[in-house]
């Protein structure tokens, strides 16, 4: 074990013994990663930051059910993301079932978003839908498969499909509305 590796497993056994200096030092150590990825999932920054502490206390309600195994940090970001995901469940009422959308431009599009900053692209993703930011997230951002998405949404697979496909749709006449010349010179 390494000793980035060893001062977190030190900080959750102490988090284990409810010590609250190490529940402290383990908020410091993972506010900033934990939350970038509430960003991505939620609507603005008071929203991420409900979602964070929403996460770091079930963390540690929850931290003897952590498995040392694996690293911390993925287990961390899996809790962010479902306190997310529940935090949007009243907006996916209405879910999205139509046809599936095929970007014909798609590797124009992945090369503009490369060329954006983190901030620039997180800004835009915050203003899709909260369907259509969860499946974006999930899918092109954490790596889940649809089978996988579909599950953790109570969806089905053609509607996480259509989803990232509008999604996708609704990214790109963002990026040609808000960031024009840059859509222009790297999208052709």
């Amino acid at each position: 074990m390494n000793p980035p590796e060893k001062h977190i497993q030190e900080l959750v056994d102490g988090c284990r013994k409810k010590n609250v200096q190490s529940q402290e030092q383990l908020y410091k150590h993972f506010y900033a990663y934990a939350l970038s990825v509430c960003m991505r999932y939620t609507a603005n920054y008071d929203e991420a930051m409900e979602v964070l502490n929403d996460g770091f206390m079930r963390i540690f309600k929850k931290i003897k059910l952590y498995n040392s195994a694996y690293p911390f940090k993925s287990w961390l970001r899996r809790i962010m993301i479902n306190i997310a995901l529940n935090n949007q469940k009243k907006y996916l009422k209405h879910k999205q079932g139509q046809e599936i959308e095929h970007a014909s431009d798609k590797h124009a599009v992945d090369d503009t978003y490369s060329q954006l900053q983190y901030k620039e692209l997180v800004a835009l993703i915050q203003l899709l839908s909260p369907g259509y930011r969860a499946v974006f997230n999930l899918y092109v951002i954490d790596g889940y498969t649809h089978e996988e998405i579909a599950e953790m949404l109570k969806i089905s697979v053609g509607t996480s499909k259509s989803n990232l496909s509008k999604a996708r749709a609704n990214l790109r006449k963002l990026l040609r509305e808000n960031y024009k010349d840059e859509y222009t010179r790297y999208a052709r």
